[in-house]
C-alpha cells in the first residue's frame, strides 16, 4: 500500500522563490499543496511587502488550481498582531486539518528557526523544499524552465532602484552587482511570477507606475 503523503499548505507570495517550492512540490515530492496562504496588507488590498495587486494574487491561484487563503494585516503590522492572525488562520478552514507549511526559504537560517519554533507551537511542522540550494544555479532553473517573472520591489540600499521593473531573465541575472544574490534572498528584490510551468494558462499583465514608499521602489502591475 503507497504511504500517504503529508498534507501541506505552501507560504505563497507570488515571487519566484514561493513558485520554486511549488513546482519542486508537485515535481520532486509528488505533493500537492492543500492551499497557499499569503498575507494581505488590508489598507493596500495589496500582497504585504511585495505590494502587488490582491486580484492578481487571486488570479494566480485560478492558474495554478490551489485554493487560496488570505491572511489580513494592518499596515506597519507589529509581530503580535501578524502572530495572532496567522493562529486565527491555522485554526481555521482548509488550514486547520494540514499538519505542515512548505516554504521557499533558500538560507537564512534565523528565518527558518522563527517559522519552525512558531509553527512548532502551533502543533505544525515546516517543509523546506528548496533549503541549501545553489542560488545562482536556482535563478538560473527558474529562468530556463519558462518561468516569467517581474521584479516588482527593490531595496535602494541594496541594488539600484533602476532594476525595478525588469523582467527576471539571463540579462538581468548578467547586470546584477556582485554582492547581490541572484534570488534575492537577502532582500534585495522581490518578483512576480506571471507565467511558467506551475499555471494552466499564463497572466496577462502591464506594468503600471513606479513608487517609492516606506524606502522601497515598487513597480505596479495591472491585469490586461
Amino acid at each position: 500500500m503507497a504511504r500517504q503523503k503529508t498534507p501541506v499548505a505552501l507560504s505563497w507570495s507570488g515571487g519566484k522563490d514561493s513558485a520554486l517550492a511549488l513546482w519542486a512540490l508537485r515535481e520532486e515530492l509528488g505533493t500537492e499543496p492543500v492551499a497557499l496562504l499569503t498575507t494581505v496588507t488590508e489598507d493596500y488590498d495589496r500582497v504585504s511587502m511585495h505590494a502587488v495587486r490582491s486580484e492578481l494574487l487571486r488570479a494566480q491561484a485560478r492558474a495554478i488550481g490551489v485554493e487560496l487563503v488570505e491572511i489580513p494585516i494592518p499596515a506597519g503590522c507589529v509581530n503580535a498582531t501578524y502572530e495572532e492572525r496567522m493562529a486565527a488562520a491555522l485554526a481555521s478552514p482548509p488550514l486547520d486539518r494540514v499538519p505542515a507549511i512548505a516554504f521557499g526559504d533558500l538560507f537564512l537560517a534565523d528565518v527558518r528557526a522563527y517559522r519552525e519554533e512558531r509553527l512548532a507551537g502551533a502543533g505544525r511542522s515546516g517543509v523546506f523544499p528548496l533549503w541549501g540550494r545553489d542560488t545562482a544555479a536556482l535563478a538560473r532553473q527558474f529562468v530556463d524552465a519558462g518561468f516569467e517573472a517581474t521584479l516588482v520591489c527593490v531595496d535602494p540600499s541594496q541594488l539600484d532602484p533602476s532594476f525595478v521593473g525588469r523582467a527576471f531573465d539571463e540579462a538581468l541575472l548578467a547586470d546584477l552587482p556582485a554582492g547581490v544574490d541572484p534570488c534575492g534572498e537577502n532582500g534585495e528584490f522581490h518578483t512576480f511570477v506571471h507565467d511558467g510551468p506551475i499555471f494552466e494558462a499564463p497572466l496577462e499583465v502591464e506594468l503600471g507606475e513606479v513608487v517609492t514608499r516606506d524606502g522601497f521602489a515598487f513597480q505596479d502591475v495591472i491585469a490586461r
